[in-house]
């Protein structure tokens, strides 16, 4: 056995099978049930000439199938890629290319866009249909593709060195695939024990499991996105079940938690966390069994924090920090918000530094900035992509190679490391720099503001200015004068937003990731209508 997922899940299916290992809705498979099925895709695939080393997307909401498909791709040492849902014909096709999928599992409420995309891409010769009749030309029912097939195994032997990729993106640019050695990903995103030091075999993480007792944890964001893949494969590691609810919806997520008698719940920042406690503040759930509610992805605002952890007053709040090519690296200490400041805790397990243009550690206490960067078990490039890759992945002058993860931070004398944001989102505006975490916080702590994307736009006089993209609460309607006047209370006067655009609701992924080309173009339109 290798710490390799397909190694591990069939370890676990042998030692726990009779055991729930995915709930979503009316669905639930135990770990032997799950086995059984992701064999028999798998066959399929492999009879379609599905080869290791090559692409099988999944386009899919939550569900039993996803996991089955991620499962199956992962038995014969394909590569599964995530695609997200909510993608139009155009960004379809340049991620199919992008890709070089040469299968694709869709459900059939995207028929109309993988019929027009999929025959443009020419990797792509194998669709499989998930949830009912098709009218993609040339695409296999998902029950046919299954049946006939063997539920037993008999694949090659696989390894550590088998490739992964999750594709992410999107908040300024088209999607990039970032590339994982399978078992850099294991040990990355918890080795097995996500609270204390990794397990030294595979076997250790079979034993871990069968001698846990059965609980349930939770996924709330879309399995398109890595974090819910991550938590999928933590919960099974514990010998758990993992419950998703088909798409995002707070009255959904709570029932399931209710119902299920969930322990923790993994959710994706603000755009999760906020109609999760509206949710809770206007009806009454038993959460009496959830231990833990998680964030991971985006940030949670000290505003919303604070909300949810005065309606949930019994559960752990926690906010983790990581992203999609370094793993889980650190976590919020007490206090920590961006309106107040960002401070993580790296972790043990995690070689974490603050490193300046030269790519030496910046001194702790000295209040100089630099970027997060993280060694040792990272992701190895982006596909397709190796100006990106150079850029992102370095190496220093002793050999050592970093992950620069584009935050900007520094270090305080007793290591704790102070975010402030993205380098790439930072506003220059008459030369001060602007980060728009902090000042979207702030926004996100009106009475009347739902929710709010900041960025900066050309501006004549200071070269760019800061923009606020506002949801208002249903029923209200904020003045610009009204958040100028709450803003300035709480920031110095260049944070604060010189033009405003209301909308009746914020783009974002469904990862809740804001998408700040849209948020920009917005901002644009609002400030050429009505100049600040």
């Amino acid at each position: 056995m290798e710490f390799n997922h397909a190694d591990l899940y069939e370890g676990l299916a042998d030692a726990i099978g009779d055991r729930v290992a995915v709930i979503c809705g009316d669905d639930r498979l135990t770990y032997a049930e799950l086995d059984a099925l992701a064999n028999r895709l798998a066959h399929h695939l492999a009879a379609q000439g599905v080869r290791p080393g090559e692409h099988v997307g999944i386009q899919l909401y939550n569900g039993v199938e996803y996991v089955i498909g991620l499962l199956a791709a992962l038995k014969i040492r394909a590569v599964p890629v995530n695609v997200n849902y909510r993608y139009v014909e155009a960004e379809l096709l340049y991620l199919y290319r992008d890709s070089d999928i040469v299968a694709l599992l869709f459900d059939v409420e995207f028929d109309s866009r993988v019929a027009t995309a999929a025959p443009q891409a020419p990797a792509l010769r194998h669709l499989i249909a998930v949830g009912g009749d098709t009218t993609v030309p040339g695409a296999v029912p998902y029950g046919e593709a299954l049946e006939g097939q063997p539920a037993t195994r008999g694949f090659p032997r696989r390894s550590g060195d088998d490739v992964y990729v999750i594709y992410t993106g999107g908040t300024t640019g088209m999607p990039k695939g970032v590339m994982w050695r399978v078992e850099d990903l294991f040990m990355a995103f918890g080795g097995g024990n996500p609270y204390g030091a990794p397990l030294p075999t595979p076997e250790a993480v079979i034993d871990q499991a069968t001698g846990s007792g059965p609980i349930v944890m939770m996924a709330a964001a879309p399995l398109m996105h890595g974090a819910a893949q991550m938590a999928t494969f933590i919960a099974w590691w514990m010998g758990a079940a993992i419950a998703y609810v088909r798409r995002f919806d707070a009255a959904a997520v709570l029932r399931a938690i209710e119902r299920e008698k969930v322990v923790s719940v993994n959710i994706t920042g603000d755009a999760m966390a906020r109609p999760l406690a509206e949710e809770l503040a206007t009806r009454s759930y038993d959460l009496s069994s959830l231990f833990a509610l998680s964030s991971t992805g985006a940030i949670l605002t000290g505003s919303v924090r604070d909300r949810l952890q005065e309606l949930l007053p019994n559960t752990m709040i926690l906010d983790n920090f990581g992203s999609t090519e370094s793993g889980y690296t650190a976590s919020g200490v007490s206090g920590s918000s961006p309106e107040s400041g960002l401070k993580y805790q790296p972790n043990t397990n995690s070689a974490i530094a603050v490193l300046d243009e030269t790519l030496k550690p910046v001194k702790p206490g000295s209040g100089d900035m630099g970027t997060v960067a993280k060694a040792g078990r990272i992701a190895f490039g982006y596909y397709n992509d190796p100006d990106k890759t150079e850029r992102t992945f370095v190496t220093d002058a002793d050999g050592t190679r970093w992950l620069l993860t584009g935050d900007l931070a520094m270090v305080e004398e007793d290591g704790t490391i102070r975010v402030f944001g993205r380098g790439s989102q930072c506003i220059n505006t008459g030369g001060e720099k602007v980060f728009p975490e902090e000042v979207e916080a702030v926004l996100k702590g009106h009475p009347s503001v739902f929710d709010a994307v900041v960025t900066g736009i050309p501006d004549d006089r200071w070269g760019f200015r800061v923009a606020a993209v506002v949801q208002p609460y249903e029923g209200t309607s904020p003045t610009p004068a009204e958040l100028d006047a709450h803003c300035r209370e709480r920031l110095s006067g260049y944070k604060v937003p010189r033009t405003y655009a209301f909308v009746e609701e914020l783009v974002r992924s469904p990862a809740g990731k804001a998408d700040y080309r849209w948020a920009k173009e917005t901002a644009q339109a609002a400030a050429t209508t009505s100049p600040a």
